[in-house]
């Protein structure tokens, strides 16, 4: 019964928005949230969702900081877990709970001083400050790949020391590649809170042609009123492409997590 509950919690916002994106303006305002659109090959709303909310150069946007950005946390919190397990240095523990610290405190707290480092470098209303942002790898990411990482034998790093290997040789040519299940984890989760993610794009690129999938569809939101039809016609063109790549790689998920939780 719960289950039934839960998926209704869910599923319910979706029809609504499913309906609502068929809908004319006037079936809109005359009829029900629930109520079923007059014409259901009604695809009006997704042309116009599509060219003036100018998605195509959203999509665009958006991708380039999601390579980015997925890239950057796949580097930075591998390495960092690798340094955790297989280094012991005098300032570790401090390290550890100092960012551990960090995670705790509201990001919005902090944000007056991040918009004015961001300005100082010259990246307001660029792609790169997004992406910055963004790479600053969370707790989570560090601890998927730190799980996978002590349960990778000891033995191999000083086999690899033996024959030469660097520690940067033995995280890129042993670790790394060990670290396949552990990164599409990651990849996935941090993917999925970048793609739809409306706070920091709308801060840091206020400019219609830096726009991404999520603030694109604020531009159907006016000062008398707000297009309902358009934007939830959009947030069908912004939700498949999540939904289809959740579809295809949700055992990606599922088994990261239960793998790294029994290493």
């Amino acid at each position: 019964m719960s289950l039934v509950a839960a998926s209704l919690v869910v599923l319910l916002p979706l029809a609504v928005i499913f309906l609502t994106s068929l809908k004319t303006s006037r079936e809109v305002t005359d009829t029900g949230a629930l109520s079923l659109p007059g014409d259901w090959l009604n695809f009006g709303n997704y042309v116009t969702a599509f060219s003036d909310g100018r998605m195509l150069s959203a999509f665009g946007n958006t991708a380039f900081i999601l390579l980015f950005s997925i890239t950057g946390t796949v580097v930075i919190g591998s390495m960092t877990a690798y340094a955790i397990d297989r280094f012991d240095f005098r300032a570790k523990k401090l390290v550890m709970a100092l960012f551990l610290v960090a995670t705790l405190v509201p990001g919005v707290t902090t944000q007056v001083a991040t918009f004015q480092v961001v300005n100082s470098f010259g990246l307001f209303d660029t792609r790169w400050a997004p992406i910055l942002l963004y790479m600053g790898t969370d707790i989570v990411s560090i601890y998927i790949f730190l799980q996978f990482i002590r349960g990778i034998p000891v033995s191999l790093d000083e086999a690899a020391r033996l024959d030469g290997a660097n520690s940067f040789t033995v995280y890129r040519k042993i670790i790394f590649p060990l670290l396949k299940p552990a990164v599409a984890t990651v990849v996935i989760i941090k993917g999925i809170t970048v793609y739809n993610d409306f706070y920091i794009p709308f801060l840091y690129m206020p400019s219609q042609d830096l726009g991404t999938i999520s603030t694109a569809l604020y531009r159907f939101k006016g000062p008398f009123g707000a297009h309902w039809e358009n934007i939830s016609a959009g947030a069908i063109l912004v939700i498949v492409p999540t939904l289809v790549l959740f579809l295809f790689l949700q055992r990606y998920i599922y088994n990261g997590f239960a793998q790294g939780a029994t290493k």
